[in-house]
């Protein structure tokens, strides 16, 4: 595997040093940050989808937002393994790339586009933004916290 310096244009096909690692900011993330970025991933999945459970719509809308917190979940991830594949010289195609940023923007473009529309009170809407704004913050923490450990044991 190839790895790139991306402070310079050099490509090295060993693995990684400590100083590589060191000199292009990728440490060991704390304990305290791995946590934090944990639970903020669950209490934002889980307040995302206590709220969907006792809101009083149909079956199929709770499905659609539901749906909704898959699929940004799933883009910010790809997002951010493109972006850091990228910054470490592992090659990422154009069409992925860009796919994956096109899926984050619609699924967040989906969601405002359903509490626009949703016969809720400002309250819940604004509950359901913030609970999917937080799920998503953390899931590419908790990504780029499993990429950064994994880089920094190898």
């Amino acid at each position: 595997m190839e790895y790139q310096n991306f402070n310079t244009e050099e490509t090295r096909t060993e693995k990684p040093t400590k100083d590589f690692l060191i000199n292009n900011s990728v440490g060991k993330p704390t304990a305290a940050f791995i946590s934090a970025s944990w639970v903020a991933l669950f209490a934002g999945m889980a307040s995302y989808c206590i709220g969907l459970w006792n809101v009083d719509m149909l079956l199929n809308e709770k499905g659609y937002y539901f749906a909704i917190l898959l699929f940004g979940l799933f883009s910010v991830i790809s997002v951010q393994k493109s972006v850091r594949d990228k910054q470490e010289g592992i090659p990422v195609t154009d069409a992925y790339y860009s796919i994956s940023w096109v899926t984050t923007l619609a699924s967040i473009l989906l969601l405002v586009i359903g509490l626009w529309n949703a016969d809720l009170e400002l309250s819940e809407k604004g509950f359901y933004g913030m609970s999917f704004t937080l799920s998503v913050y953390a899931a590419i923490s908790v990504q780029k916290n499993t990429r950064d450990l994994k880089l920094f044991n190898e």
